[in-house]
């Protein structure tokens, strides 16, 4: 069931909607906030809009090298599974 949460972004207070629990919003507020802070210190520009495109280049990277592993992994561990249940076919015969 989606919720209504108020979160701060960029000095923005913002509502959104999520099926995440109040904690867990808590913690996304966190990390945004924390992210943001992070590259507008790290950068000279004081546009916000620099600032909020930045952080929006490092989080999708990050997702998308956790998507990439995750779906390496699951190609290894589907080869292994497939060797496994080879193997022990092979045994039974």
């Amino acid at each position: 069931m989606n919720s209504l949460h108020r979160v701060k972004i960029l000095g923005r207070e913002l509502q959104v909607r999520s099926t995440a629990s109040r904690e867990r919003v808590r913690q996304i507020e966190a990390y945004v906030n924390s992210t943001l802070a992070g590259i507008g210190a790290s950068t000279k520009s004081d546009d916000l809009q620099v600032v909020a495109i930045l952080a929006l280049l490092n989080l999708a990277e990050s997702y998308l090298e956790l998507s990439w592993e995750m779906s390496e992994s699951g190609a290894e561990d589907n080869e292994k599974l497939s060797r496994l249940i080879h193997d022990v076919e092979a045994a039974l015969k």
